[in-house]
C-alpha cells in the first residue's frame, strides 16, 4: 500500500536550537503512528512541519501523492491533513454547533466567503450526532463553548477534525489532563478513524494508551529519531529506555 504521508529529511532550526534534525518516516493509510519523546524534543514542531504552521529549513513532505513541503498551512487542511492542538482551539463567542460545524467546511471545500453564506446539507449535522454519540456523550447545540468541561472539549475536537473527512489526522497529547474514562473515549475515536482508513499520528505521553493504540512508534530525543518500529520493539530498545525514562527503567516500568 502506497503511503498516505512521507516525511523525507526534515530539519528545523530556531536559532541556534535544532528542533528538527533529519526526521524520516513514512505512514500508511488506517496506520495509528505514536511519537514520543522526552518534552523539548521537537515532538509539537515536527507536527507543525507538517502541518504547515513551520516552514522547514529543508527535506520534504509529501501527502497523498503531493509535494506539500512549500504548501500553506490551509491548503494542506483542505487536501485533507487535519490537526488538534494540546489545548482545544475553539471560537469562545460562538455556540456549540457553529464551533463544531466548522469542520464541515473543510469537507465540503467551501471558499471563505461561501462558508458564512453558503447552506450546509443536513448530512453534516446527521455526521455529527453520530460522532457524538459514538463519544458517548450529548450536548445542547446552541449552549455557549465555554461552558463545556475541559476533558469534552478535547474530545469534541477530534470528532470537528474526523468532521473534515481527512486522510491524516495530527493529534497532539489527546489525553492530557483527561479522566481514565474520556482517555477510553479518545481511544475509540482514534480506533474508529483509523477503521475509516485515516492515518493517525499521536503524541502523547501516556505510555500504556501509546502501547496499546499504536501500530507502530517513532521517537525522537532533541530533534533527532532515535528509535523506530512496533510497541514491543520500542520498548525493548536501550537508547530510547535511556533517552526516554533513564538508565534501568523500562518503559513498562
Amino acid at each position: 500500500m502506497e503511503p498516505i504521508l512521507k516525511v523525507h529529511g526534515v530539519c528545523k532550526a530556531f536559532g541556534g536550537v535544532v528542533a528538527a534534525d533529519q526526521i524520516a518516516f513514512e505512514l500508511q493509510p488506517g496506520e495509528i503512528m505514536g511519537l514520543i519523546g522526552p518534552n523539548g524534543a521537537g515532538k509539537t514542531t515536527l507536527l507543525n512541519l507538517i502541518s504547515g504552521i513551520y516552514a522547514c529549513d529543508s527535506g520534504e513532505i509529501v501527502f497523498d501523492g503531493r509535494d506539500v513541503t512549500g504548501m500553506p498551512a490551509y491548503k494542506r487542511a483542505r487536501a485533507g491533513l487535519a490537526r488538534t492542538f494540546q489545548t482545544p482551539r475553539f471560537l469562545q463567542r460562538s455556540d456549540i454547533r457553529d464551533n463544531m460545524l466548522l469542520g464541515t467546511d473543510l469537507a465540503d471545500q467551501l471558499g471563505y466567503w461561501k462558508s458564512f453564506t453558503g447552506k450546509k446539507g443536513t448530512s453534516f449535522e446527521d455526521e455529527l450526532a453520530d460522532l457524538m454519540q459514538y463519544v458517548g456523550f450529548e450536548l445542547d447545540w446552541e449552549a455557549d463553548i465555554s461552558g463545556v468541561p475541559y476533558g469534552q472539549r478535547k474530545l469534541m475536537e477530534i470528532v470537528r477534525a474526523m468532521l473534515t473527512h481527512p486522510k491524516v489526522m495530527l493529534v497532539d497529547e489527546p489525553a492530557a489532563g483527561l479522566n481514565r474514562k474520556e482517555v477510553e473515549r479518545v481511544v475509540s475515536l482514534l480506533n474508529y478513524a483509523a477503521s475509516r482508513g485515516i492515518g493517525v499520528v499521536l503524541i502523547e505521553h501516556a505510555m500504556d494508551m501509546v502501547m496499546n493504540t499504536c501500530h507502530n512508534i517513532l521517537v525522537i530525543s532533541f530533534g533527532k529519531v532515535i528509535g523506530y518500529g512496533t510497541p514491543l520493539e520500542v520498548s525493548a530498545n536501550p537508547q530510547v529506555i535511556e533517552a526516554y525514562l533513564g538508565k534501568g527503567r523500562g518503559l513498562n516500568a
